[in-house]
């Protein structure tokens, strides 16, 4: 599992011209599954994304989190953050969940944010969005959770 987080302002996502999420602050955080990811990572993540201390205080550093400022979180599924442009001149998505396990993790991963979170909006998973934000810092992190290899705990 792997998001890519940005500290926002005002930011939306639309399909066909339709707002389908917007929030005024906060997190845009876009996300993309891997094969094997569980709903332990989902669970570490939702607890991640809303603790983040990249929230500038009185002093202009960054020390608080959404628990501090408040503001909302606006999800968007992008499989092509496991692009691999290594090889070659087009990425390979291999190392991305098909769409057939990426969509249900994805509004599971949803559903797990809003239970730790009361400000929750979302893309639309598998269309064409248009996503419009204005990055504020900039501030843009990675943060991923790779699901344990075989016997390890994680």
């Amino acid at each position: 599992m792997k998001c890519v987080v940005q500290r926002s302002g005002p930011a939306r996502v639309t399909v066909a011209g339709r707002v389908v999420g917007e929030i005024e602050r906060g997190l845009v955080v876009l996300v993309a599954f891997a094969v094997g990811d569980t709903e332990e990572q989902m669970s570490w993540m939702a607890r991640k994304l809303v603790s983040l201390r990249i929230f500038t205080d009185d002093e202009g550093k960054m020390n608080r989190s959404l628990h501090d400022v408040g503001g909302g979180i606006l999800l968007v599924s992008q499989f092509t953050l496991y692009g691999d442009c290594r090889k070659g001149n087009r990425p390979s998505f291999v190392q991305s969940a098909p769409p057939a396990q990426a969509g249900p993790l994805y509004v599971r991963f949803g559903e797990i944010l809003r239970g730790v979170w009361p400000d929750v909006a979302e893309g639309e998973f598998g269309a064409t969005m248009q996503v419009e934000l204005m990055n504020d810092g900039p501030v843009t992190l990675i943060v991923d959770r790779e699901a344990p290899a075989a016997g390890e705990n994680g």
